[in-house]
Protein backbone atom coordinates (compact mmCIF):
# COMPACT_ATOMS: atom_id res chain seq x y z
CA UNK A 1 0.00 0.00 0.00
CA UNK A 2 1.75 3.22 -0.98
CA UNK A 3 1.60 6.01 1.58
CA UNK A 4 -0.50 9.50 0.38
CA UNK A 5 1.03 12.32 -0.32
CA UNK A 6 1.70 15.11 2.66
CA UNK A 7 -0.12 17.68 2.48
CA UNK A 8 0.16 21.38 3.41
CA UNK A 9 -2.56 24.20 3.55
CA UNK A 10 -2.41 27.16 0.82
CA UNK A 11 -3.67 30.12 1.18
CA UNK A 12 -5.30 32.80 -1.40
CA UNK A 13 -4.95 36.58 -0.92
CA UNK A 14 -8.01 37.14 -2.60
CA UNK A 15 -10.37 34.81 -0.27
CA UNK A 16 -9.11 35.60 3.30
CA UNK A 17 -9.77 32.68 5.59
CA UNK A 18 -9.97 30.26 2.82
CA UNK A 19 -7.04 27.05 3.06
CA UNK A 20 -7.22 24.80 0.65
CA UNK A 21 -4.99 21.21 1.55
CA UNK A 22 -2.32 20.54 -1.44
CA UNK A 23 -0.06 17.99 -2.31
CA UNK A 24 3.37 18.97 -0.13
CA UNK A 25 6.15 18.10 -2.46
CA UNK A 26 4.54 20.26 -5.50
CA UNK A 27 3.84 23.49 -3.40
CA UNK A 28 7.17 23.51 -2.26
CA UNK A 29 8.95 22.85 -5.75
CA UNK A 30 7.02 25.64 -7.06
CA UNK A 31 7.42 27.61 -4.25
CA UNK A 32 11.26 27.34 -4.68
CA UNK A 33 11.10 27.83 -8.44
CA UNK A 34 8.95 30.99 -7.84
CA UNK A 35 11.23 32.14 -5.15
CA UNK A 36 14.46 31.61 -6.90
CA UNK A 37 12.95 33.25 -10.25
CA UNK A 38 11.31 36.44 -8.83
CA UNK A 39 13.43 39.36 -8.90
CA UNK A 40 13.55 41.45 -5.27
CA UNK A 41 12.35 44.89 -7.01
CA UNK A 42 9.89 46.21 -8.63
CA UNK A 43 8.85 46.06 -11.76
CA UNK A 44 9.50 42.10 -11.35
CA UNK A 45 8.18 39.90 -13.89
CA UNK A 46 4.68 39.10 -15.62
CA UNK A 47 3.09 36.00 -14.85
CA UNK A 48 3.94 34.28 -18.32
CA UNK A 49 8.05 35.70 -17.75
CA UNK A 50 7.76 33.73 -14.77
CA UNK A 51 6.52 30.73 -15.86
CA UNK A 52 8.57 30.39 -18.71
CA UNK A 53 12.04 31.15 -16.53
CA UNK A 54 10.73 28.59 -13.66
CA UNK A 55 9.56 25.58 -15.96
CA UNK A 56 13.44 24.15 -16.38
CA UNK A 57 13.53 24.55 -12.38
CA UNK A 58 10.87 21.79 -11.72
CA UNK A 59 11.68 18.34 -11.42
CA UNK A 60 10.50 15.91 -13.80
CA UNK A 61 8.94 13.62 -11.96
CA UNK A 62 6.59 16.06 -10.34
CA UNK A 63 5.62 18.07 -13.44
CA UNK A 64 6.67 15.92 -16.43
CA UNK A 65 6.83 18.40 -19.36
CA UNK A 66 5.66 21.25 -17.14
CA UNK A 67 1.95 19.65 -16.75
CA UNK A 68 -0.20 21.46 -14.53
CA UNK A 69 2.29 24.40 -13.96
CA UNK A 70 0.45 26.98 -14.72
CA UNK A 71 -1.83 25.68 -11.78
CA UNK A 72 0.06 25.07 -9.33
CA UNK A 73 1.93 28.91 -10.21
CA UNK A 74 -1.23 30.62 -9.57
CA UNK A 75 -1.88 28.84 -6.39
CA UNK A 76 1.28 29.19 -5.13
CA UNK A 77 1.88 32.62 -6.34
CA UNK A 78 -1.67 33.83 -4.25
CA UNK A 79 -0.83 31.79 -1.34
CA UNK A 80 3.08 33.74 -1.25
CA UNK A 81 1.07 36.93 -1.93
CA UNK A 82 -1.08 35.68 1.23
CA UNK A 83 1.72 35.48 3.32
CA UNK A 84 3.51 38.31 2.02
CA UNK A 85 6.49 37.00 0.74
CA UNK A 86 5.74 38.62 -2.79
CA UNK A 87 3.90 41.20 -3.83
CA UNK A 88 2.06 42.34 -7.34
CA UNK A 89 2.39 45.63 -9.35
CA UNK A 90 -1.05 46.39 -10.99
CA UNK A 91 -0.24 46.40 -14.56
CA UNK A 92 -1.47 45.38 -17.41
CA UNK A 93 -0.38 42.53 -17.44
CA UNK A 94 0.00 41.91 -13.78
CA UNK A 95 4.06 41.90 -12.60
CA UNK A 96 4.98 40.31 -9.41
CA UNK A 97 8.04 40.85 -7.10
CA UNK A 98 9.72 39.62 -3.94
CA UNK A 99 9.31 41.18 -1.22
Amino acid sequence: MSKAPDKIAMENVNSPGHVVRVDADKYNAMKRAILTTLPKAAPGLTVAELKERLLPLLPDDLFPGGAKAGWWLKGVQLDLEAKGLIARVVTKPLRLHRL
